[in-house]
């Protein structure tokens, strides 16, 4: 029974030794490698091999294997600082109090080559964001006290003299900074303290200077009033007068224009009369043309008439000539004569025609051949069979 517990603490006290030993060859191990260690996208990894940067490397998952391998990350966020100053002297021995406020941002992946020179001496500053917001503090403090104790007491808190006193300390800190490798922005000078007795002196001469600006606003509203009403009396008389210059204006105007309608009218009646001759002339130019065209047409028409006569005469006699010299010959030579009447009478019968010789009186009536049917003329109780076929010489001698 006295043999339990002892193996129980045996067990136990191996237990705690193998733990032990498994941590110290891990410690000892992690010095030789390291797998997927991350680095932020805020931060910026720094790889070291032999206890030297090798590599500065941005945002991502990293592994390496060799002598005394480590990874080490730097934020790039802003680290926000605010320094607090209540007394501070002015160039012209005034105590103010000042309040400073800002953000300091450490080297990035741009920056590598500010890493790598300054990481041995200010290594605290860039992992450590307390220790970054003692150092900038610390240069603002100094720069508070020299930019202020270079200006008076109004250069630091009136009007836009308090943009000129922030520029002065960010200037001042930047410069500082740049020796460690760290970047100043977004400075702001946000509130001055004055002490009760500065702040009540101050009131003083501020009232005193409002009542002296009221005094003086009070002269100047009360010349201005006088001055607008003697604007007022004098736009009125002004007023009147440019009416009644106005009115003539208008009068002299609308006499113009009656003058000139009136002239425009004796120009219009004028030219009317212009035309009205005009027409006038161009017509009677027009009736005497046509009356000329008229008696040459006549004339022409007379002097055509003549000649026609004459040709009508001339042609008559030529006619008349020629017939009576026919009829000279007709009568000279009667044989002539009934060989033409013989020849006309030939020459009216074609080979075709058919002579038909009734009694006087009677009419013929006419059967039109065809197959089986043998032409005849009927006349009044007698009938008479022709033949086809009428020769010319049975023609010529029926002639009378």
């Amino acid at each position: 029974m006295e043999n339990v517990p002892t193996n129980a603490v045996r067990r136990i006290f191996f237990a705690i030794l193998g733990i032990i030993i498994i941590f110290f060859i891990i410690s000892f191990l992690g010095r030789f490698f390291y797998f997927l260690q991350p680095v932020e996208e805020q931060e910026v990894g720094l790889q070291f091999r032999n206890n030297q940067i090798r590599t500065v490397v941005g945002p991502g998952v990293y592994n390496d294997f060799g002598l005394f391998v480590r990874l080490e990350t730097i934020s790039s966020k802003a680290v926000f600082f605010r320094v607090e100053d209540p007394e501070i002297i002015t160039q012209d021995k005034q105590r103010i109090g000042l309040i400073v406020t800002g953000d300091v941002f450490r080297p990035g992946i741009g920056n590598s080559d500010v890493i790598r020179e300054n990481w041995s001496r200010y290594q605290d500053v860039y992992t450590s964001d307390s220790a970054a917001v003692q150092r900038i503090e610390n240069f603002t403090r100094q720069a508070m006290k020299v930019c202020v104790g270079e200006r008076t007491f109004d250069d630091n808190i009136i009007g836009t003299a308090r943009d000129d006193l922030r520029i002065c300390i960010t200037d001042s800190v930047q410069e500082q900074a740049d020796e460690i490798g760290l970047r100043i922005e977004n400075l702001v000078v946000p509130e001055v303290i004055l002490s009760p007795e500065v702040q009540a002196a101050l009131d003083e001469i501020v009232q005193s200077r409002l009542q002296t600006e009221k005094a003086a606003q009070d002269e100047l509203r009360a010349q201005a009033e006088a001055l607008a009403e003697q604007a007022r009396q004098e736009g009125e008389i002004r007023v009147e007068q440019s009416r009644l210059q106005e009115q003539t204006r208008q009068q002299i105007l609308l006499a113009q224009l009656e003058q000139e309608r009136l002239d425009a009218q004796l120009v219009v009646i004028e030219a009317e009369r212009a035309n009205d001759l005009a027409r006038l002339e161009t017509e009677n130019a027009r009736i005497a043309s046509e009356k000329a065209n008229e008696l040459l047409a006549a004339e022409r028409d007379i002097e055509i008439n003549a000649t026609l006569a004459e040709a009508a005469i001339a042609k008559a006699e030529a006619d008349a000539a020629f017939q009576k010299v026919l009829a000279e010959i007709y009568a000279s030579n009667p044989e002539y004569v009934q060989l033409l009447l013989v020849q006309a009478n030939a020459d009216a019968l074609n080979p075709a025609d058919k002579i038909i010789f009734t009694p006087e009186g009677t009419v013929p009536t006419l059967v039109l051949p065809g197959p089986g049917i043998v032409p005849t003329v009927e006349t009044t109780n007698t009938a008479t069979t022709i033949e086809p076929e009428t020769t010319t010489e049975t023609a010529e001698e029926s002639s009378p």
